[in-house]
């Protein structure tokens, strides 16, 4: 079987790493996979980049001009909502030709646009699209927050500075509702809360929607010597490591305010404990807010590879994610499979990889009294080591590569009919 993979980006990006880890797993599992994308950061013979041309940039620049003008010339929210009115036709590629199954990821910023997803549908190939936001179910945001129109009709979107009934959200909600009319499509959801979340939408009224978390290879991501770690990146073998890490640190969706306000908690209530904490920092623009923690802080920059990743988790005690807005982190996975216990907010899929008190802490929603607790209670009272070996438990049965694959095999093979 032929599987074409489809993602804006090879490697940029939560959508981008995922997508090319389950190309990696489906391969390992006997499926011949290549992916799709227009942006291409290695040399992967199977990952095929679309040709570079004028027209990919003036799509994007042209979908952000029209959000731009329909949101009164003001720059909010201009990358929080798409509308997929640019792409590139890809059916006429070898590769799309060749494939047996079309598996959509994230296709937005002028990768796709609805009448490119609308003639690959008409070519009669099986689709199925791995949602990791909920833009394929909305109108044009990628999360909805606390707006529920996208159940009915969205219209009045709460993103652009003038939403009326039949603004941007409604027009592109109609476009998507006629493309997947009679489309077929297979929606995968890469959290049960996602899943929940596309189950309610309109848009999927007569459609398969399921869910399959993300893969990861635990043969790279693997507990390894902490000490050897911290010597590799000089950090200190005396304390006790709070690890936050974020592409782009300055990001307010991740929430280092929130770790920040945590970790002033903990020096004024837990003196003891403070004294040999400190935080480790990684992603770009990390040394902005090193002045403002009561710890020691070390910077680490951002790095996309794997290996030198996988060392910055096995040198942590602890992975703390304050996000705000997540749906399957690749970062908790990617903690945990080193063995790293997490403390996460109560928020998207992050309840179903952390399991409280199990294998980690689930602080209350934007509770940064609880998220120091949940630091505390996860290097004082929980028994670490139980806590660690639960974490690496939990990816090897849910997350690891061959898992993860076979149950998109299982979907593959429904979809052609190859289970007849």
């Amino acid at each position: 079987m032929r599987v074409l993979i489809i993602n804006t980006s090879e490697r940029i990006g939560g959508a981008a790493i995922a997508a090319r880890r389950l190309m990696e797993a489906l391969k390992g599992s006997g499926i011949k996979a290549k992916m799709l994308v227009r942006d291409k950061q290695t040399d992967q013979v199977t990952v095929v980049q679309l040709r570079k041309s004028w027209r990919q940039i003036w799509n994007f620049v042209w979908e952000r001009i029209v959000i731009w003008t329909a949101n009164r010339f003001k720059k909010q929210n201009l990358f929080a909502v798409d509308i997929a009115n640019a792409g590139t036709d890809i059916t006429s590629l070898p590769e799309f030709r060749q494939a047996d199954v079309i598996h959509l990821h994230w296709v937005n910023q002028g990768m796709l646009s609805l009448k490119n997803i609308q003639k690959i549908v008409r070519s009669g190939k099986p689709v199925v699209w791995t949602m990791h936001d909920m833009w394929p179910v909305t109108g044009i945001c990628h999360h909805a927050a606390e707006c529920t129109r996208y159940q009915d009709q969205c219209h009045d979107c709460p993103l652009l500075a003038h939403g009326h009934w039949h603004d941007l959200s409604y027009k592109v909600f109609e476009q998507k509702r006629r493309l997947y009319r009679d489309a077929g499509i297979t929606f995968v959801a890469c959290s049960q809360w996602l899943e929940g979340l596309a189950r309610q939408s309109a848009l999927t009224a007569g459609h398969t929607v399921t869910n399959i978390p993300n893969p990861i290879n635990t043969n790279l991501f693997h507990p390894t010597d902490k000490a050897a770690a911290r010597r590799k990146l000089n950090l200190p073998a005396d304390k006790r490591l709070l690890l936050f890490s974020s592409m782009k640190i300055t990001d307010k969706k991740k929430g280092i305010d929130y770790l920040v306000e945590a970790c002033r908690i903990l020096s004024e209530r837990q003196p003891e404990l403070s004294r040999n904490l400190a935080v480790v920092v990684a992603g770009r623009e990390s040394q902005q807010y090193a002045s403002l923690f009561p710890f020691p802080v070390h910077c680490i920059g951002y790095t996309g590879n794997e290996k030198e990743i996988a060392a910055v988790y096995n040198a942590a005690d602890l992975y703390v994610t304050p996000s705000l807005q997540e749906n399957l982190p690749n970062t908790i996975m990617e903690a945990m499979s080193c063995g790293v216990p997490c403390v996460g907010f109560c928020i998207g899929g992050i309840p179903e990889m952390i399991d409280h008190l199990h294998n980690g802490y689930v602080a209350r929603y934007r509770s940064a009294e609880d998220l120091a607790n949940g630091i505390c209670w996860s290097l004082t009272e929980g028994d670490y080591q139980s806590l660690s070996t639960e974490a690496r438990r939990k990816v090897l049965s849910t997350y690891a590569e061959h898992v993860v694959a076979m149950k998109y095999i299982g979907i593959y093979n429904r979809i052609t009919g190859q289970n007849d």
